[in-house]
């Protein structure tokens, strides 16, 4: 499930202000090179017990750490769950620094996995057999914990895009469901046009929604190689996304609702906030922020770029890492591939958690599954194919983080004043370099 905060990192270079060039590690050798361990080292080790400390924000890995430890009853799982956004990053950051108290298990979200692993921060798990798991996962998740042939984590779920509508609305002012986004600004319009209090989605300025719309229209802003860097928003699949939303901004149709605030609520309860394009974690948001609307909504495929064009994006998701200062690592790598690859999975997604797992996806229980919220949609069926059609060629940033933070001092300012997205998009971009550059990058212009 994503978290409100993933935007609220503003400030948190983590660990690439932490040296580039020396490892961030205290001066070990751990995260440097790929350890081998085999599966008679990680039985051994659960044979002789000991504490596993994991720090995350899923609540469902409570029932997971309560099961992996009947199964193995000489292991206790220190479950460290107060912390979230920033106060998260922030403590890790500060432990993988000063080298003590760093946690033998971190939940990171996807766009932050780089600038731990760049410096070291993380065990590379390819030697504990990670990377035999790859065609268990789907493309997405997968590539976001890859750096060539070294694997960092094990996806933990993920956020294939979709269209959430209200339904009601819709039908009310005889609008179709867009299948693409020129019918979608269609739609806008016509909403508007029959309901001036009607928008047809809020939008103040978000970095994860914009990259993710960027990703699914075929951009690729950011291309990562160690500490060789190139930022580029001018490509032409960028200009299909600024073209339409701009549009959007120009003719006021959308929102003015910053997304998890209580009027942002209010607006997917009373039909003034007519659809959603987020992530498969979706659901059960709904199901506890707007109550009231049960039954109003469903679910459909995200509107293509092009007509017939499948492709989709990602927004949110994490994967479970063990960091290179761990104590237990034979262990912590035993509950990563156990939660996440293992019987965890299925428990997780029980309790309604999206996997990233290939088989629980085409799973015949997960994809029959109705959701009475959207009238009885077997909306796994469209997750499902949205994640499937989610190219896996995407990188973040090492400093992902920093240039979110930076994302509402300029592109946002298109969401406020006369600036064009396409500039804001250069600013962000030109700040992002600059920054870069700081931090001992080398930036290709």
């Amino acid at each position: 499930m994503r978290r409100r905060t993933s935007r609220l990192l503003g400030g948190i270079a983590l660990v690439t202000s932490l040296a580039l060039g020396a490892t961030a590690c205290g001066g070990s050798d751990d995260g440097a090179g790929t350890e081998s361990v085999s599966a008679e080292d990680i039985q051994a080790a659960l044979d002789k017990g000991g504490t596993v400390t994991v720090w995350s924000w899923e609540p469902t890995l409570k029932t997971v750490a309560a099961d992996f430890q009947k199964k193995h009853p000489k292991v206790k799982i220190n479950l460290v769950s107060e912390r979230s956004g920033d106060k998260h990053y922030t403590a890790l950051s500060n432990a993988i620094s000063a080298g003590k108290g760093v946690p033998d298990v971190a939940q990171l979200e996807y766009f932050s996995i780089g600038q731990y692993s760049l410096t070291e921060g993380l065990t590379d798990l390819s030697g504990f057999g990670a990377d035999k798991l790859a065609s268990a996962y789907t493309p997405g998740p997968w590539n976001a914990v890859t750096e060539g042939d070294k694997v960092y984590g094990l996806p933990m779920d993920s956020g294939p895009m979709a269209l959430f509508y209200n339904k009601k609305v819709f039908d009310k002012y005889k609008i179709a469901v867009p299948t693409t986004w020129d019918e979608y600004l269609d739609a806008a319009r016509k909403l508007h046009k029959a309901d001036p209090k009607a928008y047809i989605a809020n939008d103040t300025g978000d970095a994860g929604f914009t990259t993710s719309l960027l990703w699914q229209a075929g951009s690729r802003p950011y291309k990562v190689d160690g500490t060789n860097v190139k930022i580029d928003f001018g490509d032409a699949n960028a200009k299909k996304f600024t073209d339409v939303w701009q549009k959007l901004i120009d003719e006021k149709l959308l929102a003015p609702v910053t997304s998890w605030t209580d009027d942002w609520y209010k607006g997917l309860g009373d039909g003034s906030i007519a659809t959603l394009s987020t992530g498969a974690w979706m659901p059960a948001n709904f199901e506890s922020g707007v109550p009231n609307a049960s039954g109003q909504w469903r679910v459909a495929p995200l509107p293509a770029w092009t007509q017939g064009d499948k492709a989709s994006a990602e927004n949110g998701g994490s994967a479970l890492t063990v960091p290179a200062l761990a104590k237990n690592k034979e262990l912590a790598y035993a509950f990563v591939e156990y939660a996440n690859s293992g019987e965890g999975v299925a428990s997780r997604v029980s309790e309604g958690a999206f996997p990233a797992t290939q088989a629980e996806l085409k799973s015949t229980e997960f994809l029959g599954k109705e959701f009475p919220y959207f009238g009885g949609q077997k909306a796994n069926e469209i997750f499902a194919a949205s994640a499937a059609n989610v190219a896996d060629d995407w990188s973040y940033l090492p400093f992902q983080a920093y240039a979110n933070s930076i994302f509402n001092d300029t592109v946002g300012k298109a969401y406020i004043s006369g600036t064009r997205l396409e500039d804001g998009l250069k600013a962000w971009q030109d700040a992002s370099v600059k920054y870069g550059e700081e931090q001992g990058f080398t930036v290709e212009k």
